[in-house]
């Protein structure tokens, strides 16, 4: 594929740095955009422009429009397709950038480095017969939920703009196409790793181990042991990522290794939801019918990918092989111990406890196995629990009226918040930052991407991306948005957007 670069204009006020095009050329391919013929705006995320230090008013104008598709390139950007491979549904496979571009890095005033990624803009090396391009729906889908899960709290990469291309991709249907351009602390993972240990290439994984610390964790950087430092910080990372996951009720939907990201944000949101009546087997994905990546099944399927990671590292782990293995399985070891401690809190704040108790595990699971037996909505059931009502009730009607258990439930957890001794509005305080009142609702995200990509009607996705931005705040809360999907609604299905 020849490297020709669209004319480069000005630089808007990035300041471009591109160190991952420095490395060995096996790391990457060097590959333009293919333009397009009509860009035109779809979004632009001025809040998260000003925070890059981008000048807003600059870049947010309708002749700017193709930047964002990679018609022309920000000077000194370069953009490249990146190399990696992955585990898909537990199968090794030889991926890439196949519709995904990176224009390079910028470097914010605060002196934090972001991946400034196109996602759609045409043919790389990696397209494996597709044709590099995306689809408006599953650009906005993207776009929505990484917004609300920055909202959350829940660490992420973001959305900077979706730009239509005033051109058709081709699925079972015809659908508009679109430019998304992602934001990310990087696009290093696991699958990284992978390529290069299948490919036997030691030297390839020193130089991605110690560009991989130096960019995400240069407090570990200079140990004597650097492999043994990535591994454990990963596993740090992606415990208290799907412990948070786990507080807000996130199914990713398919969690293939080359979509675990050493920085620990969540990295693509293509069949990913949210779950409504609470029932751990939950699955979204079209194509995830064996429920490998159902939501409960999230912790040991990053267990699993986490393996997956220190066999990549195991050459580099230490000299001798059996001692590497001995290394690799101490780290993984201490998975299931953290993860259950980054679990236990999160869900602790969701009752609003401040303090530990051996029994809080067993309080939690009780909770949970009543919402699983009454089919008791997730986030509603939390953020309506209330320790002092009498008689004990939920604050509003559920899905899941209270019954003798879940009164047996509720004078256990009374008396727990009784002997930790917090008074009752903190105790309030604490579970309201822990609980959210919106998130994006399966049915409403499916109708407000419906209302945008189909029938240019882009009202519904504004005023729901609106409503997640503050996803904590009772007041002023549109119910409408927040409500669970109608008795009989059949459950959603997502899709991979590819």
């Amino acid at each position: 594929m020849p490297f020709e670069l669209p004319p480069a204009g000005p630089a808007f006020g990035w300041r471009w740095d591109n160190s991952y095009a420095r490395l060995p050329e096996g790391f990457h391919h060097r590959v333009a955009p293919t333009p397009v013929s009509s860009p035109r705006w779809g979004l632009f995320n001025r809040p998260l422009a000003e925070s890059l230090g981008l000048p807003v008013d600059a870049l947010d104008r309708p002749e700017h429009a193709g930047y964002f598709t990679g018609n022309r390139l920000f000077e000194g950007s370069e953009p490249i397709a990146q190399a990696y491979a992955g585990h898909q549904f537990g199968n090794l496979t030889r991926l890439g950038d196949g519709r995904a571009i990176l224009l390079g890095e910028h470097l914010a005033p605060s002196g934090t480095r972001w991946d400034i990624q196109l996602k759609g803009p045409g043919l790389t090396p990696y397209s494996r017969g597709g044709d590099g391009r995306a689809a408006l729906g599953p650009m906005l889908r993207e776009y929505l939920i990484s917004e609300a899960m920055h909202a959350l709290g829940i660490p992420t990469t973001r959305s900077l703009a979706v730009a239509l291309t005033g051109e058709p991709v081709f699925r079972e249907d015809t659908l508009p196409g679109a430019v998304l351009t992602r934001v990310a602390s990087s696009h290093l993972r696991v699958g990284t790793f992978e390529l290069f240990s299948a490919l036997g290439d030691v030297q390839a994984l020193k130089t991605l181990a110690d560009y991989a610390l130096r960019r995400h964790f240069p407090e570990r950087a200079e140990g004597p042991e650097p492999a043994k430092a990535l591994l454990e910080a990963v596993i740090e990372r992606q415990s208290t990522l799907v412990a948070q996951w786990m507080r807000v009720g996130f199914v990713h939907g398919v969690m293939n290794t080359d979509n675990v990201a050493l920085s620990g944000e969540t990295l693509d949101y293509g069949p990913c939801a949210f779950l409504d009546t609470y029932d751990p087997s939950t699955v979204f994905s079209s194509i995830d019918r064996q429920g490998r990546y159902a939501f409960g099944n999230q912790p040991k399927i990053t267990s699993w990918n986490l393996a997956r990671f220190a066999e990549a590292l195991l050459p580099i782990l230490a000299p001798d092989e059996a001692v590497a293995v001995e290394v690799a399985q101490a780290c993984l070891e201490s998975f299931p111990g953290r993860f259950r401690r980054d679990w236990l809190t999160a869900h602790r704040g969701k009752l609003g406890l401040v303090t530990e108790e051996d029994d809080d595990a067993g309080l939690i699971e009780d909770l949970l196995a009543w919402m699983h037996a009454t089919q008791a909505d997730f986030t509603r059931t939390f953020r309506r629990l209330r320790p002092d009502l009498d008689p004990p009730a939920l604050s509003a009607p559920d899905s899941a009226a209270p019954d003798s258990r879940f009164l047996e439930w509720h004078r256990r957890w009374t008396g727990r918040l009784e002997r930790q001794g917090l008074p009752l509005p903190r105790v309030l305080d604490v579970m309201a930052r822990h609980n959210p009142v919106i998130i994006p609702r399966n049915h409403v995200v499916q109708a407000s991407l419906d209302a945008a990509s189909q029938r240019q009607d882009w009202a519904p996705f504004h005023d729901l991306l609106a409503a997640l931005q503050d996803p904590y705040r009772e007041e002023g809360a549109v119910e409408s948005l927040s409500q669970p999907p109608p008795p009989g609604t059949p459950r959603c299905r997502t899709f991979c957007g590819t």
